[in-house]
């Protein structure tokens, strides 16, 4: 059964539930209302009755009669008994009355009492005349209730069967209101593939769900398209930046097997073919390296560190490739609890982000002083490495983190423009936040935030 039906079914069973709840509301209601006012008519027949049979003077007697005739409306099959009551329970019965026995005992012990069979009522009172006590017992029949209930059953019948008829109409209409915004929306999205990912949704100008749905497909498309982007970028420079190695390496063995060569031209084709060969190398290292981080963050946490410790560690490795580095590590606003400054993190993984972003302020600074900032507290854990050298110029920061960018001014040195993508996505899979602030010419600084509440469960 698809949403259309199922809209107009369940509009339909709900309309048709809450009539017929309505409809018999008012039918006990309507028919509660019928009882009491004929009882109201009956106990003024009472009355009239006793005051008949009370009176002694013919004329009042007379004019009881003529009242009852002419003031009030005839009741059909009526009936009148007055029945003298001898004692607290006993009283001269009437053989024409039919009544159950608990019908006299109520009128007895409460002094009034009502019974209903086959659609005919009777009342019965007691009134008293000179410390004599009587019954008066008044029945007749309600056709006119009767008449009036059943032609409001027959009035609730036909109109609830056109209640269900305008409901499923209703509901048929409510459902294509409801679901054409959704049909339009699919048949669009039918129409988008990796081929057309520009395409977008036509907005809507309501702010519903169905302009959330429209706005939330949108800003998806426009990731897809944007990650589809990045990826053909990547592809085409990786390809560019494989392929040139390659091709020198290629060129230089082709050149050097063309005829003997002297023992010197050797020795400088082999560190060419070296040079290039170390260029490839790590090229293919760096690809791994950030294919790996694109795994399952929580199966790559393995390690519990101490940042401080991990900084120094970095420190040391740095020596070794640079000995004459500037960089200094900074902990003067480190707090004395270690455990504030634990990380569950993949300990290699994390060492080489932090390593590539001070790498870069070594080398973007002509090894210039580095400042390498720690400190914690509970809510977090920050890292701010600060170089002075020759900065980012603003319309580059947008591309920061995309793989093989590099701006004009740090064309000139050394690299493939996978280290800050690579450090990028290690620090977002330890749930953690980078952010670059950069001037041109004056510096750069680099904060590494570590939010704690972020931090996974699973990973600790």
């Amino acid at each position: 059964m698809d949403i259309r039906k199922k809209i107009t079914f369940n509009y339909v069973a709900l309309s048709t539930f809450s009539t017929s709840l309505l409809c018999i509301i008012v039918f006990f209601l309507f028919r509660e209302n019928n009882r009491y006012h004929f009882l109201k008519r009956l106990d003024d027949r009472a009355k009239i009755v006793s005051s008949i049979h009370f009176q002694k003077d013919p004329e009042k007697i007379k004019y009881y009669q003529k009242l009852k005739k002419n003031g009030l409306e005839e009741l059909i099959e009526e009936e009148e008994y007055v029945l003298k009551i001898n004692s607290h329970n006993s009283f001269d019965y009437n053989t024409n009355l039919n009544l159950p026995n608990s019908f006299y005992t109520n009128i007895l012990s409460t002094g009034k009492d009502s019974y209903e069979r086959d659609n005919k009522y009777y009342l019965g009172q007691i009134f008293q005349e000179n410390s004599q006590r009587y019954i008066v017992i008044v029945g007749a029949r309600d056709r006119k209730g009767k008449d009036t209930t059943v032609y409001i059953v027959k009035i609730m019948l036909f109109g609830g069967i056109g209640f269900v008829i305008l409901a499923f109409l209703l509901g048929r209409f409510l459902a294509k209101r409801v679901i054409d915004p959704v049909a339009r929306i699919t048949k669009e999205v039918k129409r988008i593939s990796a081929s057309n990912l520009h395409n977008r949704l036509p907005e809507v100008k309501n702010s519903d769900e169905i302009s959330d749905l429209t706005n939330t497909f949108n800003n998806m498309l426009d990731r897809l398209e944007t990650s589809f982007e990045i990826q053909a970028n990547f592809i085409n420079n990786a390809s560019h930046e494989l392929k040139t190695p390659i091709t020198t390496i290629i060129a230089e063995a082709e050149i050097m097997l063309l005829k003997e060569r002297q023992q010197h031209e050797y020795v400088e084709s082999l560190q060419n073919i070296y040079s290039q060969a170390s260029r490839l190398g790590n090229l293919t290292e760096s690809l791994l390296k950030l294919t790996q981080t694109g795994y399952d963050g929580q199966k790559q946490v393995s390690d519990i560190a101490r940042m401080d410790e991990l900084l120094l560690d970095v420190k040391s490795d740095l020596d070794k490739i640079y000995p004459d580095n500037r960089v200094s590590i900074k902990l003067n606003f480190a707090p004395e609890d270690s455990n504030l400054l634990l990380l569950p993190c993949n300990k290699p993984l994390l060492e080489l982000a932090i390593n590539n972003i001070i790498t870069n302020g070594v080398k973007y600074s002509d090894n210039n002083e580095v400042f390498v900032n720690l400190s914690a507290n509970r809510e977090m854990i920050k890292i701010s490495i600060n170089d002075i050298g020759i900065g980012i110029p603003p319309e580059d920061i947008p591309h920061l983190y995309e793989p093989f960018f590099r701006g004009k001014i740090a064309a000139k040195y050394i690299g493939y423009g996978l280290g800050l993508p690579l450090a990028s996505k290690i620090i977002r899979m330890h749930d953690g936040e980078l952010q670059v602030q950069s001037e041109q010419n004056k510096g750069t600084i680099v904060t590494i935030i570590f939010k704690k509440l972020n931090i996974k469960k699973s990973n600790v």
